[in-house]
């Protein structure tokens, strides 16, 4: 038995959910069927808003149903209008928030080593029209936030982190999270920290906290009182449970992950054409994803190493790919002879993400790097 506990047969996916033991979470659901109150604030949801805030470090936080509300409720919350400069290279949750705002998103390029929003690229941008940035802290590393707030406060700009991938990271200053207007997270069930679905908006600000509990209860400030067009965006107290449950086994999943990222470096460190994704220099990271680029000088294209795994059994998946403004409903909203993102194109073409979580074995990783070793060039 190696100190990565595995899986027993079967395909390797590109990620598993980590689950609580169940008897770990049995108290909670009696102490549902106790209370009977499933929703609307109740007191595991107030016991797991307490907890993160506590273990994140952080001033308030607002649960939410998943992460993709509670993006589509921050922007409400902070009014933004116009356009919004934002990453082509993420999940299209984050364009499509914009959208449901009717705000429209201006895609610009990324830095070709963080794969995270360029400053200068950024600020090239910004019109009359320009109300908000939203950069991606993509796989789990920051993006330059001294820069951008820079931009962001020389322009009298909001500037919202997509920080879905950035649960526990932190830089010399504490949590990633407290940067910007707010920082939205992802409770998913691919995610480190998961309530099945689940998300939670961050911020500094008490009063932009109140806002924002008012939008996910369909606007009510109270129960006469109506302040905003707001949605129904609400945790339940079963996320609640399991969320609670799964938070003290949190450090365990961290350690699982960084042995795992390690073993990787080590066995891909001198596969000629493939490169692992660079940490970021942040005091504490999360493990979240394991990219590598697929180069030209690799006997295989990126494309075809990832069907190569799958004929293996293993699953990886080339996030991310397409960019958000090469789907349809994208782009009619950038001029099609644009493509002023070459480096998230080329990012796109190239990268891929292994699996990880925190039961892969060891035997696996060696297995997955043995793959991509045997196909290199020479």
């Amino acid at each position: 038995m190696t100190e990565f506990s595995g899986r027993k047969g079967g395909p390797i996916q590109v990620t598993r959910p980590s689950l609580p033991p169940l008897e770990e979470v049995m108290p909670y659901l009696e102490e549902i069927w106790r209370t009977r109150q499933l929703t609307n604030s109740g007191p595991l949801h107030e016991q797991l808003e307490a907890a993160l805030r506590d273990y994140l470090g952080v001033r308030h936080i607002s649960l939410f149903a998943n992460g993709t509300l509670a993006l589509v409720a921050a922007l409400r919350a902070l009014k933004v209008s116009g356009e919004v400069i934002t990453t082509p290279y993420s999940f299209v949750a984050t364009a499509n928030a914009l959208l449901w705002n009717d705000v429209t998103p201006i895609f610009v390029d990324i830095d070709p080593v963080t794969l995270n929003l360029d400053p200068v690229q950024v600020e090239a941008a910004i019109t009359s029209k320009t109300s908000a940035i939203l950069p991606v802290h993509v796989y789990g590393h920051s993006a330059d936030v001294s820069g951008l707030k820079d931009i962001a406060d020389r322009y009298r700009l909001h500037l919202i982190f997509d920080a879905a991938h950035c649960f526990g990271v932190e830089d010399e200053g504490g949590s990633i999270l407290r940067h910007g207007d707010m920082s939205i997270l992802s409770f998913h069930a691919t995610k480190i920290f998961n309530t099945f679905e689940g998300g939670a908006v961050v911020t500094s600000d008490a009063d932009t906290k109140q806002r924002v509990d008012c939008i996910k209860n369909f606007g009510f400030a109270n129960e006469t009182k109506l302040v905003a067009a707001g949605i129904n965006a609400k945790m339940n107290e079963f996320q609640a449970a399991i969320g609670l449950a799964q938070l003290p086994h949190i450090g365990a999943a961290k350690d699982a992950r960084a042995r795992i990222d390690a073993l990787y470096r080590e066995r891909l460190s001198a596969v000629v054409g493939v490169r692992c994704h660079e940490r970021s220099k942040a005091r504490a990271h999360n493990y979240s994803y394991f990219p590598i680029f697929v180069d030209s000088d690799y006997d295989l294209t990126r494309d075809e190493l990832y069907l190569c795994l799958r004929e293996h059994g293993i699953y990886s998946r080339r996030y991310f790919y397409p960019l958000i403004p090469e789907f349809s409903i994208y782009q009619s909203l950038v001029d099609s002879s644009d493509r002023g993102w070459p480096n998230a194109i080329q990012a796109s073409e190239r990268v891929l993400c292994l699996p990880l979580y925190p039961d892969l074995s060891e035997q696996d990783v060696i297995r997955i790097s043995e793959i991509i070793k045997q196909y290199q060039r020479g």
